[in-house]
């Protein structure tokens, strides 16, 4: 890996043997979020969902981003942020004449590219982060190359519990002809300082994933040949079940997921 060196903040690491240029980014500078980059995921398949929240999410002033788990009305909840939305989450039109929602326009969509956050993990079990992308319109076409599919760069279900982090792949939507392909499981091995680095380098030829500047992970396809969108998420366990969790009733607040950067770059000859 090579470094990528950025003024005033800490360098990507990017893969050798390819040319880079940085294409976005959001380094978390001053003390208010960037509403031009990023809105909130507030709804889930058409409906309000609860433990999504606009709320508990922190700028320190030394350009790092905090979502917090926060608890409110004896119901857990965190924020979830994204460059654009999946059609199926915007609440139907109330008439019920129009199966979709007032359509927003997307903050940041694109296609191929390395995707790479710096962060902190969640500390405290009962709840999960994760680094994706997503397509506006997956599973809405049988191949997955037209409708795109979800690119898991980064999820913390296993953690901190089993120090197990995963990245992989899905597609064809989430119904019966849901697929999952890919998706690898490794010990997040700890650093000094406790950031960690985790990218998907996306072409045309398939997705590489790495963590800390090592590939771990490797899928071929199917390919999106699609925009997609960012999302930097946090989700209490156990509430898209109904069930909750018993982990979340010991946290010991703040508690929150820590972020220093998110970068994509743009390979060119």
């Amino acid at each position: 890996m090579k470094s990528f060196k950025m003024a005033a903040h800490e360098d990507s690491l990017l893969p050798e043997g390819k040319k880079w240029k940085l294409i976005w980014n959001d380094e978390f500078d001053g003390t208010e979020l960037d509403r031009s980059k990023w809105g909130f995921r507030l709804n889930f398949w058409g409906k309000p969902f609860p433990p999504f929240t606009d709320e508990g999410v922190e700028l320190d002033g030394k350009s790092h981003l905090r979502l917090h788990l926060i608890k409110k009305n004896g119901q857990f909840c965190s924020p979830h942020l994204q460059t654009a939305s999946l059609t199926y989450d915007i609440p139907r039109d109330s008439s019920g004449f129009w199966p979709f929602g007032k359509y927003e326009e997307p903050k940041f969509l694109h296609k191929y590219g390395y995707y790479e956050i710096r962060c902190k993990m969640n500390r405290q079990a009962g709840w999960w982060t994760a680094f994706w992308l997503q397509s506006p319109s997956i599973g809405a076409h049988p191949d997955p190359r037209q409708c795109g599919v979800e690119c898991d760069i980064m999820e913390s279900q296993d953690y901190p519990e089993e120090k197990l982090v995963r990245c992989g792949n899905i597609w064809n939507g989430y119904g019966k002809n849901y697929s999952g392909s890919g998706h690898a499981k490794y010990i997040l091995e700890d650093t000094v300082d406790g950031w960690h680095r985790f990218a998907v380098d996306w072409s045309k030829n398939g997705y590489v994933f790495y963590t800390d500047g090592k590939e771990v992970n490797r899928v071929a396809g199917p390919v999106s040949d699609v925009e997609q969108f960012i999302l930097v998420s946090t989700e209490s366990m156990g509430y898209r079940q109904g069930t909750g969790n018993p982990h979340l009733e010991k946290v010991v607040f703040p508690e929150y997921f820590e972020v220093d950067y998110v970068r994509v770059f743009d390979e060119f000859e």
